[in-house]
């Protein structure tokens, strides 16, 4: 019989930086002795994320039990990179309960939900449901949505105006295929701005999922993992903006490392941090630092101009102590100037 069970999959989708691998990590510190393999998939070379959830503590969540893809979307790769991801998943699936795939944070969900229908794994795995986990800040602050006023002035000054916000279009998409959207970070709204956010989201899943708010990506798994929604069943329902599309590309982002050396000052540093995501519009800024003298190793992660910043893990005596950062912005990145300020 467990020959012949589905295993239940979640698909964790959201915006650069919205909170999904806390999220995820939370979902594994309350999992209950269950065995969850994660599959994390990250728009840049540096593996951040899978690097957090392998240091997380976590007894059922070995090392073996993570599948890192980085440098890339699933969306874009599901033949090549996700469906041997899932495969290699398969052959030991005595020893998994669920098995959670966390998208990069500029994939849209659909293609890679339809890769679900393909018959070596439909026979063997269910979507349980797809998470949309969105940063209640930005969205109060409008970083996805044009301003409705601002573009109808535009448009009436000249017709020819085109609405193209690559932001808006991956943001909706990942709502549109939503069955629980996590509306992470509430606490940094007030309440006026957390009722009117929490509207907005629920209109634009369209009624369709239920909205949940948090802080610190905390959810229940018993809310987020059994949604039974059966999803690769349910396509029609789930629109994306790039349906009839053959492919989905990325050509309006960037992304890079920058090499840092050890910091003196590290407080100083990540205030030189959100000085440059301003100035020059940086989407996300994330990755490891070595400050000098401390056995510890920098996270430091950055939405926009929100910067949180904490000592991780002790540096492994077999790795080499050095900092890097990934930068993610739209297409246009001043690398050249972002990089001599990084370092």
């Amino acid at each position: 019989m467990s020959a012949l069970r589905k295993i239940p999959a979640t698909i964790v989708t959201g915006f650069l930086g919205a909170g999904k691998t806390t999220f995820i990590r939370s979902l594994l510190e309350n999992a209950g002795g269950r065995r969850i393999a994660l599959v994390i998939n990250e728009f840049g070379d540096v593996g951040v994320d899978g690097d957090i959830l392998k240091s997380c503590g976590v007894e059922s969540c070995r090392d073996e039990d993570i599948v890192e893809l980085a440098n890339g979307c699933l969306c874009c790769t599901v033949a090549d990179e996700f469906l041997p991801a899932i495969e290699a998943l398969l052959k030991r699936s005595d020893a998994l309960d669920h098995i959670i795939i966390e998208t990069s944070g500029l994939a849209l969900p659909k293609p890679l939900l339809k890769a679900f229908d393909w018959p070596q794994v439909r026979a063997r795995v269910t979507v349980d449901g797809v998470i949309a986990v969105v940063d209640a800040a930005a969205v109060a602050d409008g970083r996805f949505v044009d301003d409705a006023e601002k573009l109808a002035a535009e448009r009436a000054a000249d017709p020819a105006v085109a609405h193209d916000n690559p932001l808006e279009e991956v943001y909706q998409d990942q709502l549109f295929c939503a069955d629980l959207v996590v509306l992470n970070k509430i606490d940094l709204l007030d309440p006026d701005d957390a009722e009117r956010v929490s509207r907005s989201i629920a209109a634009a899943a369209r009624g369709r999922a239920k909205v949940i708010a948090t802080e610190e990506g905390r959810v229940d798994p018993a809310i987020a993992l059994g949604l039974e929604a059966g999803a690769e069943d349910d396509l029609a329902s789930r629109p994306s903006h790039h349906d009839g599309s053959e492919a989905h590309d990325h050509d309006d982002f960037d992304s890079f490392v920058v090499e840092v050396p050890p910091l003196a000052d590290p407080a100083d540093y990540v205030r030189r941090l959100a000085e440059i995501t301003e100035r020059h519009d940086v989407l996300r800024m994330k990755g490891f630092l070595d400050v000098a003298g401390k056995p510890m190793r920098l996270l430091v992660q950055g939405v926009g101009a929100r910067f949180r910043q904490q000592y991780d893990r002790l540096w492994r005596a077999d790795e080499a102590r050095r900092g890097r950062l990934v930068v993610i912005g739209q297409k246009g990145l001043n690398r050249d100037a972002i990089e001599a300020a990084l370092r």
